[in-house]
């Protein structure tokens, strides 16, 4: 990864976007959309990973997201999508009604060929464009992209009507994950 794409340990939240290779709706299905929930409760329980915000959407994840007590939140990324992979790739092969089985793992299979270190398989696109949300205004934009995404996608008609997403959290109910509602 390159160093305009590192995460700053400066203890600010940062905005983040795990992307399915090649765009695939893989979270079509709740089986594969709980994986992500699971794996993220874990990490808040774990690893002291902060969640400010999210959105699950069909081939990608937006959060805008933090470490507290010295964790290192590249290494807490780094695990999350390496065992989400694994986990999905796992779940994909079991699922006796998953239509799109083969189509999908052999794009993930061609994808983890491009590289020797992934063991041919790649799940998520490398880059995950980490923002440093340093004052307010940056993170209240994010925060505002991240819950209108399934608006702007026709899911829903307001933001907190969708499940897989904070939005429901900031307003004023319990979400699917507990969220860090105060901005640094």
């Amino acid at each position: 990864m390159s160093e305009k794409f590192k995460i700053a340990e400066s203890g600010c939240p940062h905005f983040v976007t795990f992307t399915v290779v090649h765009w695939i709706d893989l979270f079509t299905r709740n089986e594969y959309r709980n994986v992500i929930i699971e794996s993220l409760k874990f990490c808040q329980q774990k690893k002291r990973l902060e969640i400010f915000a999210w959105c699950l959407m069909t081939n990608h994840l937006h959060m805008i997201i933090g470490s507290n007590s010295g964790s290192n939140l590249q290494n807490i990324i780094r695990d999350f999508r390496g065992f989400t992979s694994k986990k999905l790739k796992s779940e994909i092969q079991s699922n006796p009604a998953e239509s799109r089985k083969k189509w999908m793992l052999k794009l993930f299979h061609y994808e983890g060929s491009k590289r020797k270190t992934n063991g041919n398989f790649q799940l998520w696109k490398r880059n995950y464009h980490p923002i440093e949300l340093f004052n307010r205004n940056i993170f209240e934009e994010k925060l505002n992209y991240i819950h209108q995404n399934p608006v702007k996608a026709g899911l829903v008609f307001e933001p907190q009507e969708y499940v897989y997403s904070s939005a429901v959290n900031y307003a004023g109910r319990q979400g699917l994950l507990d969220v860090m509602i105060e901005c640094p």
